[in-house]
């Protein structure tokens, strides 16, 4: 591209995008492609309107009621067609809710939130496709399951409360280089005979990609930094 970051349009900064994509996985075996999921939470109207126009169709959002105005609401005639992600942490109050409403739900982290999908999902007579959280950094303030716990919690969801579990998704540590992390993810898929990895952001999904990343979760670089309320 051409063009500075500030002066690209969504539709300059999606297209650049896909192409370091392409870049990054060229010379993957047994390529399924990426899917690049757009982090819509929080963006403006205006930015979503232009990002529908470039034919994007993957959107990820991090609170169920944002995304029922949004999605539901809003940008209502567009649903239809759209995959919606959940990829922010999800309350078991709001499992029912996020069970009707999204295709994806990349956090399950606990049994608690497990049992709960399932009952949502009998109910509803339908279940999205799950991504484990993994906390691949252990770090006490976020998120996921420990490592360690990974494989019998893969277990519990399949067998015990009969989730379908597509694969697994991690955020590392901000300090950290995110390879380790990355690589760690997909030895565990690979184990568990998993598939899925939804890794990457912004900052790093052209590593994701190089490492076997099937999504990656990209906000700003994509929209461009969010404006000031």
């Amino acid at each position: 591209m051409n063009k500075s970051a500030p002066d690209m349009t969504v539709s300059d900064r999606r297209a650049d995008i896909l192409a370091r994509i392409d870049a990054a996985t060229k010379g993957r075996a047994n390529d399924g492609g990426v899917t690049l999921v757009a982090v819509s939470k929080v963006q403006p109207d205006a930015r979503i309107r232009a990002m529908l126009e470039t034919g994007q169709t993957v959107f990820g959002e991090n609170r169920v009621q944002e995304a029922q105005s949004r999605w539901g609401e809003t940008f209502t005639a567009q649903r239809a067609r759209l995959k919606l992600h959940l990829i922010g942490p999800l309350q078991t109050n709001k499992a029912g809710d996020a069970v009707s409403f999204f295709d994806v739900i990349e956090t399950l982290d606990r049994e608690k939130l497990a049992r709960f999908i399932a009952k949502a999902a009998q109910a509803a007579g339908r279940c999205p496709q799950l991504f484990i959280q993994v906390n691949t950094g252990e770090e006490p303030q976020k998120a996921g399951v420990m490592p360690a716990d990974l494989d019998a919690f893969v277990k519990a969801a399949q067998q015990t409360y009969d989730l379908p579990v597509a694969g697994l998704m991690c955020i590392p540590p901000a300090d950290e280089a995110p390879s380790p992390h990355f690589i760690m993810l997909s030895q565990m898929a690979a184990r568990n005979g998993l598939t899925g990895l939804s890794m990457g952001m912004s900052a790093d999904f052209k590593t994701a990609c190089a490492l076997g990343a099937t999504h990656v979760r990209v906000g700003s670089a994509l929209f461009g930094d969010r404006a000031p309320a």
